[in-house]
Order: C-alpha cells, then sequence, then structure tokens
C-alpha cells in the first residue's frame, strides 16, 4: 500500500507541489492528471525518492521515505516519461546490467529476467539491439526493467506518450493485466486512457490536488453542468443555439451540408431541450437526435483546472 501525506516541494519561489495527500491500495490502478507544469512529474518523482520532499512522507506498506529511502526504492518499479535506455545495447544487455545495478544474484537473476520479459512480453526482440525498436517496444523494454526486481507499486510517468493507436492499447492491456497483484501510479493527460485502465483519478492544478475520485463518479465534482448531444438538420442551426439561455459551449464534430450533430455543454443545471423544440418547429428542422448525457472526463477536467 502506497501512502503520500502532505508532500511539499518547492524550487525557488515556485512551489510545484503544496500538500498532496492520498493513499492507493494494492490492485489498484490510481491516474495522476493535471495540465502541464500543475506538478505531476515531481509528485512522482518525490514518490520514488528521486527527489526529497520539503514537507511531508511517502510510504510503501509502513515503511518510510524519510527514514529508510533505500527500501523504499527497493518496492518501486518506475518508468520516468523520458525512458532512459541505453540504445546502443541489446535489450538483454540492459536487463542484464539493470540486474547488476539491483545487485541481484545469479540465482535471483534468472528468475527476474524471465518475469520482466514475460510480463512486458519482449520474447521476440529479446537479442535486438534497442535502438532497432520502436517506440511501442522501447517503452515495453523499459517498463521490463521496472519490473526486474517484482516491485509492488508501479509508477509510470506518460507511458503510451508518442505511441500510436496500437502500441497504446498494447501498453494499456500490459498496465491492466500487472495492476492485479501490485498498485500503479500513472500519470496522464489523456482522458480516454484514464477511462480505460484507471480505478481512480487523482487531479492536481498549481500543485495542489483538486479531485481525488473513482473515475465513474468524476463527473458529479462538476456541480451544475450537464450536457447535450444533438443532431438537428436545417437553416441557421448553430446561431440558433447559441441564442438559448444556459448554454456554455457548442463543440460541432459534424457538419454535412445543412446537418450538425454536436454536443451542448449548460452552465446550469437546466432543460433546453422545450427550447430547442420549439425553434425546431418555428424553422422547420428536422431532430434526428436529442440526448441528454453526464459531462465527459475532458469537460470535467477542463472544469477542475481553469
Amino acid at each position: 500500500m502506497l501512502k503520500v501525506e502532505n508532500i511539499t516541494k518547492s524550487f525557488g519561489n515556485l512551489k510545484a507541489v503544496d500538500g498532496v495527500s492520498f493513499e492507493a491500495k494494492d490492485g489498484e490502478v490510481v491516474g495522476l492528471l493535471g495540465p502541464n507544469g500543475a506538478g505531476k512529474t515531481t509528485t512522482m518523482r518525490v514518490i520514488t525518492g528521486f527527489i526529497s520532499p520539503d514537507e511531508g512522507n511517502v510510504e510503501i506498506d509502513t515503511v518510510s521515505i524519510r527514514n529508510n529511502p533505500i527500501q523504499v526504492q527497493s518496492k518501486i518499479g518506475y518508468l520516468p516519461e523520458n525512458n532512459p535506455l541505453y540504445k546502443e545495447m541489446l535489450v538483454s544487455e540492459m536487463l542484464e546490467f539493470s540486474a547488476d545495478m539491483r545487485n541481484l544474484t545469479k540465482s535471483q537473476r534468472k528468475d527476474a529476467i524471465d518475469f520482466s520479459v514475460n510480463a512486458s512480453n519482449i520474447k521476440d526482440v529479446y537479442y535486438k539491439p534497442i535502438n532497432e525498436l520502436s517506440k511501442g517496444f522501447k517503452q515495453r523494454v523499459g517498463l521490463a526493467v521496472a519490473l526486474l526486481h517484482k516491485p509492488k507499486t508501479l509508477v509510470l510517468d506518460e507511458p503510451t506518450e508518442g505511441l500510436d493507436p496500437n502500441q497504446r492499447s498494447e501498453i494499456r492491456t500490459l498496465i491492466k493485466n500487472l495492476s492485479k497483484d501490485r498498485t500503479i501510479i500513472i500519470s496522464t493527460h489523456v482522458m480516454q486512457e484514464v477511462e480505460a485502465i484507471c480505478d481512480r483519478a487523482l487531479i492536481i492544478n498549481k500543485g495542489k490536488m483538486v479531485a481525488d475520485s473513482n473515475v465513474k463518479d468524476l463527473n458529479k465534482l462538476v456541480k451544475g453542468k450537464s450536457s447535450i448531444n444533438v443532431d438537428i438538420e436545417g437553416n441557421n442551426v448553430i446561431s440558433n443555439l447559441h441564442a438559448i439561455n444556459g448554454i456554455e459551449t457548442i463543440n460541432v464534430w459534424s457538419e454535412m451540408q445543412d446537418r450538425y450533430s454536436a454536443r451542448i455543454v449548460l452552465n446550469e443545471n437546466i432543460k433546453i431541450q422545450p427550447e430547442i423544440s420549439r425553434i425546431a418547429r418555428e424553422n422547420n428542422w428536422v431532430i434526428w437526435k436529442l440526448v441528454e448525457e453526464n459531462m465527459m472526463l475532458e469537460d470535467v477536467f477542463r472544469e477542475l483546472t481553469k
């Protein structure tokens, strides 16, 4: 179990992390979200012991990083955003080198490498040079290095950044499989990723925690907000919709001649469907779709970090 208690970290006059606290249980995937510069990476570096907090503490299985930093780090696997691999090495050499850095004995080494290779599914590239691998396989190798000592806590900083959709899906599947018996903290700004693999979401803005919720309940944090999906055919649809009171934004995602598919975000908890129907009758519109829905994760994120 990971426990983060009121950690604070400043760089000069900039307070990068300001009193962040949370707990994460075994088997839980926790997404750490926030805009650029919010403090996500600094929080991860404090958790992994790469930098020390000015205040607060981090514990894993009741062991304090302040009192026993090496012991805590032995329980953590860390994949930084820049994935620092020695690209001139073979994959096998990288894992052997990492095993040396972990001081694994000969008997521990074979078991550790077998485990990390199978867990990250890199058997097919084991004897290939790292610089010849796709970015997706490089991420897997970085994950294998992080798993080498069989940590109970994994900290992954933007693990799918720069990957194509197929590679993203593969890494997400790996993360879900690994989460069955360990705690995983993952930072990302890809909302679909949070919905796909995370149990909880923590949102940080300007160094402070502004939300801690189950992913499915995040939309409840934005009170008085709702949205409507519409598919309407007719003249001057968007300009007429903008004239309705209570509409915050209209996001048009499809436009074919005079037919518009859009998502309307309301700034009040009101019902505008009767008004849309009235305008539709007056203008001879055809309403193909008019459905109220929960706020999307992107909307919640924007609202909590603006």
